[in-house]
């Protein structure tokens, strides 16, 4: 297994569980508990289900049962479908910190057993691993994609710059306000915070010298929005924000599998997207429960066959969200919005 990840974890977990014996490489020094929210759909919580660890996620995670689409003024344009969600699957949309999800996958030693988490290691050659199986859940700048699919497909930037944080209140307003190529989120995370996550055009967001200089140019981009927009960006420390270029991996990938049936790809290695669906997570997930139940109903004598049905269960499916979240990303984003903001006036506010 190549990367510690939310994907590289949760397919180690799957994989133990199938019988393997399971080494994970991860290149940094240590896990880093970054980052603020993650959306769990209800098919990725029955994924986590299946690998046993629906009930510790959902110890921590909390509802996500409202929120709206606004203008910058604050005028309600659309629901989010989170009520038809829940009424379909059965269970409501989640959110949970990353910090927790990641501590989820380690804990317990019946998940992990005998699992190796070696760091500081990066990867050059696949083949040197001397491994049955190789899992690249290594990210979007995948090495293990990268030497066993070549570089035809690979990171490509999308014209955006995005931040996320945390707030150290509830705002009590969730959902996301649409603006001219720009939009702020907020959503609940845990009781007494607030996860909030903003876009703006790369052209307004040329990298500033200091932590203070990113903030008033990212203020900047939202002032004059609705309450509580400037106060969240306000009251938040800006050395604790993170910034990064939004990026996806273009074009699609023909195959998650090798050919000869040693190499999988999982999460953002097969599949990387814009955030816009909240499906990065989900998708990671649902890559891994499945290339552990291929592999575990297939044995290990039929390898080939196994990343075979990984491979067509999962890719297309991906694939889909991945063109789902990137149309989307241009659809709210667009520059001049009024036509954008009719069409949301449509639906059930």
């Amino acid at each position: 297994m190549v990367g510690a990840g939310v994907g590289g974890l949760a397919t180690a977990i799957g994989l133990r569980r199938a019988g393997w014996t399971v080494t994970v490489l991860e290149r940094r020094s240590r896990l880093e508990r970054y980052g603020t929210a993650f959306g769990l759909h209800p098919t990725a919580q029955a994924a986590l289900d299946r690998l046993g660890l629906g009930e510790a996620l959902r110890a921590r995670a909390v509802r996500y049962r409202s929120a709206r689409i606004r203008r910058p003024d604050g005028k309600v344009l659309a629901a989010l479908p989170l009520e038809r969600v829940e009424r379909k699957a059965g269970r409501p949309e989640l959110l949970i910190s990353r910090p927790y999800l990641i501590d989820a996958l380690l804990a317990e030693p019946d998940r992990l057993g005998g699992t190796r988490i070696v760091y500081g290691q990066r990867l050059t050659d696949p083949d040197g691993l001397g491994a049955d199986l190789v899992v690249g859940a290594d990210g979007i700048n995948s090495a293990v994609r990268t030497a066993r699919f070549g570089t035809a497909s690979g990171p490509r930037p999308v014209g955006a710059v995005a931040w996320i944080g945390i707030a150290g209140y509830e705002t009590g307003v969730y959902g996301e306000t649409w603006g001219a190529g720009r939009f702020f989120g907020m959503t609940p995370v845990e009781p007494g915070r607030t996860n909030w996550y903003a876009t703006v055009p790369e052209a307004a967001a040329a990298a500033a010298a200091t932590p203070d200089a990113a903030a008033a140019q990212l203020r900047a981009a939202f002032a004059g929005w609705h309450e509580p927009v400037p106060q969240v960006l306000a009251d938040t420390d800006p050395a604790t924000w993170i910034r990064y270029e939004l990026r996806h991996l273009h074009p699609a990938l023909p195959a998650f599998v090798d050919g000869v049936g040693r190499t999988a790809l999982v999460g953002d290695a097969a599949h990387a997207m814009t955030p816009n669906l909240g499906q990065g997570a989900c998708t990671a997930l649902l890559d891994a429960e499945a290339l552990a139940r291929a592999v575990a109903a297939h044995g290990r004598a039929a390898l080939p066959a196994a990343l075979r049905a990984y491979d067509g269960e999962r890719r297309r499916s991906a694939q889909r969200v991945a063109f789902g979240s990137r149309h989307l990303h241009r659809f709210m984003t667009a520059r001049r919005p009024a036509l954008r903001d009719a069409l949301l006036g449509l639906l059930p506010g």
